[in-house]
């Protein structure tokens, strides 16, 4: 009698672990358990733009952005642009007298 021999191949075990690029996505469709660096579907989310970020360095750079000088000053000129009702594009401290008010209210609202 002839030995049997195995003809199928064993399907590679694939990793826990997602590696690469595509990482993160992979984490999040669910495809992998979590990334190098040990994020887990719950610490990633998609961001505005559609790309797969982590939770807690998305909250730390917005954080970090609002309470910058130019966090403030956009917060002032939108603040301003709502006080002084201008509608379109006005740009701020132009040759128009509604750009120069705008720029006045704004630098009046900003605090560093």
């Amino acid at each position: 009698m002839k030995s049997q021999i195995r003809t199928t191949k064993r399907k590679p075990k694939s990793s826990k672990i997602g590696k690469g690029k595509r990482a993160k996505s992979m984490v999040l469709r669910g495809l992998r358990e979590k990334t190098v660096g040990g994020l887990t579907k719950d610490h990633l989310f998609k961001n505005k733009r559609g790309k797969v970020v982590s939770k807690k360095a998305s909250g730390a750079s917005n954080n970090a952005f609002s309470t910058s000088n130019c966090g403030k000053w956009n917060a002032a000129v939108k603040a301003a642009r709502l006080d002084l009702k201008c509608e379109g594009f006005t740009p701020i401290g132009g040759e128009t007298m509604e750009g120069k008010a705008l720029y006045a209210k704004a630098k009046a609202l900003y605090t560093m």
